[in-house]
């Protein structure tokens, strides 16, 4: 049976269940607005390792076996994870897979890898290959800033459009059955750029991935925007957030009644320095395995587009002239049969 329905999206016929949910994050982000919302909250960004990589790698442990546990299931249930995170080799992810020992796919989508690895595990279960996955992603402030800009004891001065990378990691752990949300339709994002050259305004530089993929959702999949009670990108932050909306106030579509950003949510905007808001795998990760997954547990949600972004650029990359391309995999989570 042919599952595709449209140009990119497809209709999961035996759609998996998120039968558990989990996640970590840091101090920073545990003094924000959705403190409460969290399973785990580190006294400080280290989780008693003596590196930032050792720390991050803690963090997608921490968060795995928190989720498996409220499956009740261990490490041997798994078929198959799907996690990835922002550094080079994806070292978070295969060093934790390394010491769980469960078949493992390494994934790199920049930020929008928490929607990546739940598509591609939605879509291995919803074909009958296996019963059990978990999706995994992750990012940490110190490692993030080592690699993509300057090390922090640089003290390098962060412009107006800078965002804060999410010390934050989130588990989702799917089955072939059950009760609970149930991951229907994922639409896969198409790599856009636009030309945007500063590193500095990523939000930008996604946006129009952002509205390529929902945009192709409505179209592939006959649904308005009105259909979902939340549409969440992540992590385009405040400007990139302005951005998606004008856009599709062009279309005539106002997304602002039923829309947000991750990148808005995890932090105070007002009295946290985090400038355009926050970025990184473990954002849009923590706010789905925390606030939105909740409030879909507690049947405040029912319909929820989620649809992470990332930036899929490197330092190489900016050093020898290129531009940032974006892109944005949507996965429409629903309270249904």
């Amino acid at each position: 049976m042919n599952k595709k329905i449209g140009k990119q999206t497809f209709l999961l016929q035996n759609p998996p269940v998120i039968a558990a949910h989990a996640n970590v994050v840091g101090k920073k982000e545990g003094q924000g607005p959705l403190r409460e919302e969290f399973d785990t909250i580190g006294s400080d960004n280290t989780f008693g390792q003596p590196t930032w990589e050792k720390a991050e790698r803690t963090m997608q442990k921490l968060a795995l076996n928190k989720a498996m546990e409220k499956a009740r299931i261990t490490p041997d249930n798994l078929d198959l994870i799907f996690a990835g995170d922002l550094l080079n080799q994806c070292i978070s992810s295969g060093y934790h897979a390394r010491d769980i020992a469960v078949p493992f796919f390494g994934l790199y989508g920049a930020c929008s890898t928490m929607s990546e690895s739940l598509a591609l595990a939605s879509m291995t279960l919803d074909g009958g290959f296996g019963e059990w996955a978990g999706a995994i992603a992750s990012s940490h402030f110190c490692s993030a800033e080592r690699q993509y800009r300057t090390p922090l004891e640089y003290g390098g001065q962060r412009v107006p459009t800078a965002q804060w990378t999410a010390t934050a990691a989130g588990a989702v752990v799917l089955h072939s059955s059950g009760e609970g949300p149930r991951v229907t339709h994922v639409t896969v994002g198409r790599v856009m750029d636009k030309g945007i050259k500063d590193a500095n305004n990523m939000g930008a530089a996604m946006t129009w991935a952002a509205y390529d993929t929902i945009s192709t959702h409505f179209r592939d999949t006959g649904r308005s925007s009105s259909y979902y009670d939340l549409i969440v990108t992540g992590d385009l932050g405040k400007l990139g957030r302005t951005l998606l909306i004008e856009l599709f106030k062009k279309d005539g579509l106002d997304l602002s009644s039923n829309y947000n950003d991750c990148g808005c949510m995890l932090f105070d905007m007002e009295n946290q320095d985090v400038h355009c808001g926050a970025s990184g795998c473990g954002c849009s990760a923590s706010v789905l395995t925390g606030y939105l997954l909740n409030r879909m547990d507690r049947k405040e949600l029912n319909r929820l587009l989620f649809c992470a972004t990332g930036a899929l650029h490197s330092p190489t990359a900016l050093g020898q002239g290129e531009s940032i391309p974006g892109i944005c995999h949507a996965v429409a989570i629903e309270n249904k049969k």
